[in-house]
């Protein structure tokens, strides 16, 4: 077995590693949102977005070196690595959304709360 990847397979590495520790900083956000803590998950949403930016500039540059016509092998390693990538890239929209609707959700219940009060 080869002991050193080549350049497709430590891209794909890399990415997926990056986008692992998006997940995990948007897995933190979601339970920040559950205990209603935005700011948190805002932090934390942030700190996901620079990591999935970082995968996605990878996959940007290998799709470019491509289209400049540089040789690129078929690697199952990195097709698992895009996949990977835009599952998370989806969950990161999904907990922005998350953020806004309770953000909103809860100036209602406090103009509520004020009105009543």
């Amino acid at each position: 077995m080869n002991e050193e990847l080549d350049k497709t397979s430590q891209n794909a590495m890399s990415i997926i590693m990056l986008a692992g520790d998006a997940r995990e900083e948007c897995k933190l956000a979601y339970d920040a949102i559950a205990t209603q803590d935005m700011t948190e998950a805002q932090r934390r949403l942030s700190l996901a977005d620079g990591k999935i930016a970082k995968a996605h500039q990878i996959q940007t540059d290998a799709i470019q070196a491509t289209i400049r016509g540089e040789k690129q092998d078929y690697n199952l390693l990195f097709a698992h690595a895009q996949d990977t990538l835009m599952t998370i890239y989806s969950e990161i929209i999904v907990a922005h959304q998350l953020v806004k609707v309770f953000a909103s959700l809860d100036a209602r219940v406090k103009k509520l709360e004020e009105r009543d009060g």
